[in-house]
């Protein structure tokens, strides 16, 4: 197997060497690394070309993460892609381990494996809600997101298939393409924490957007529409949609915001009546 690495950056020259050298400390190299510049004003462009000759450095006006991502998916030459995010960082053995258990459950299109969290500098405990797992796993992932995009390495060809990262969410579009992969096929999980995730700083898509849940209520409404799923399915989708859109409506009403409260309360009406009509 043949793999890219994708790093998806926009204005993190500072953070980018971390993620950038623990790629090349892999046991196991990649046999591709690819660095999308998503429109940086900083010095990632000559930090890259100075320190780093042997990464491939695309360059786009900036579009957001799911373009740059969608970007180096389709640049790239390997057959599975292995995704970083400039301000996470890996083990050195993460490649090797996910190319072994590959290469045990080739049914499975998506290897992902546990994490270390760095919150401002301090190690923190993902809550019981964030645990992770293999196999098919649609409905451990309706209620948040479950798979890290720096813990993912994922077969290309579904990638393409499925469309690759909605462009068109602001937020969330990692949700939204788990749901898609994991309606359709089961993914395999190292427990190993390979994966040293960063977080706690200003530019995280977390701060930027208030009410991630919108953007997820979003991605539920496309699985309903779109998605090969099963009864059970697709009344556990129904049910979490209610339950998030309900949330949103209670939000809004309370801040004055009418027409969004009014909005969420017609998708509460229309999924409500379908789970009735399907029993």
């Amino acid at each position: 197997m043949r793999i890219s690495v994708v790093i998806p950056t926009h204005d993190r020259a500072a953070l980018l060497p971390r993620a950038l050298d623990s790629v090349l400390a892999q046991s196991r190299p990649a046999d591709e690394i690819l660095v999308v510049d998503d429109g940086s004003r900083d010095d990632t462009a000559e930090l890259v070309a100075r320190r780093y000759p042997m990464v491939r450095l695309l360059r786009q006006p900036q579009r957001g993460v799911s373009a740059a991502r969608n970007h180096g998916i389709a640049a790239a030459q390997g057959d599975w892609i292995a995704l970083l995010d400039s301000d996470d960082a890996w083990r050195a053995d993460k490649l090797a381990q996910q190319c072994q258990l590959a290469a045990e459950a080739p049914e499975c299109p998506l290897i992902h494996n546990d994490e270390i969290w760095i919150r401002n500098g301090r190690r923190v405990n993902p809550m019981k809600k964030h645990a992770k797992r293999g196999g098919w796993i649609y409905r451990h992932c309706l209620p948040l997101c479950v798979i890290s995009p720096s813990a993912a390495l994922i077969r290309r060809a579904e990638l393409l298939a499925l469309g690759g990262f909605d462009e068109n969410l602001p937020a969330c579009e990692d949700y939204d393409l788990w749901l898609r992969l994991c309606a359709r096929h089961p993914v395999a999980y190292l427990p190993e924490p390979l994966t040293i995730k960063h977080g706690g700083h200003a530019d995280q898509l977390s701060r930027a957007h208030w009410g991630m849940d919108r953007f997820r209520v979003r991605a539920l409404e496309r699985a309903l529409r779109e998605y090969p799923l099963s009864a059970e399915d697709r009344a556990a989708t129904r049910a979490m949609l209610v339950k998030k859109a309900r949330i949103l409506a209670q939000g809004a009403e309370k801040r004055g915001h009418n027409e969004r409260a009014a909005r969420y309360q017609r998708l509460i009406r229309q999924w409500t009546d379908e789970t009735a009509q399907s029993c």
